[in-house]
């Protein structure tokens, strides 16, 4: 199953202040991007978005909205595309579904190694007592 795609409707975007190198420039040019996505209202399938808001990531907040600050680049478009390309890669995460654990017994060969193996260390350390009186 594709993993569904985030609609760039539902997406909000405002450009902000970049932090970092840049010169002159970077104090006169808003060139990051400010995206935030609301998980409860977006056309997610319910089951993705509960997961999406299962994860343990400071970028989801108590509300359900997801705040990605883009300032890789130099310009604002670059860096729409590559806030957009990390919430879609959220969403892709958040739509594997993982596989259920099923627990398995040791086998009997595996019980009789470990046995075998600390009848060893148990011999070993018994040989580590006092030399006796001579």
């Amino acid at each position: 199953m594709k993993p569904p795609r985030v609609d760039p409707g539902e997406v909000e975007f405002s450009a902000v202040r970049a932090q970092g190198a840049g010169g002159q420039n970077v104090n006169k040019v808003s060139n990051a991007a400010h995206l935030r996505f609301d998980v409860r209202a977006s056309s997610l399938p319910d089951e993705v978005k509960a997961r999406l808001l299962a994860q343990a990531d400071q970028r989801i907040s108590a509300e359900g909205v997801v705040v990605i600050k883009a300032q890789d680049h130099r310009s604002l478009p670059l860096n729409r595309e590559a806030a957009l390309a990390r919430l879609q890669a959220m969403v892709d995460a958040a739509a594997h579904v993982p596989r259920t654990r099923r627990a398995t017994k040791p086998t009997f060969g595996s019980k009789q190694r470990r046995l075998e193996g600390k009848s060893i260390r148990a011999g070993i350390k018994a040989g580590r007592g006092r030399v006796g009186d001579g």
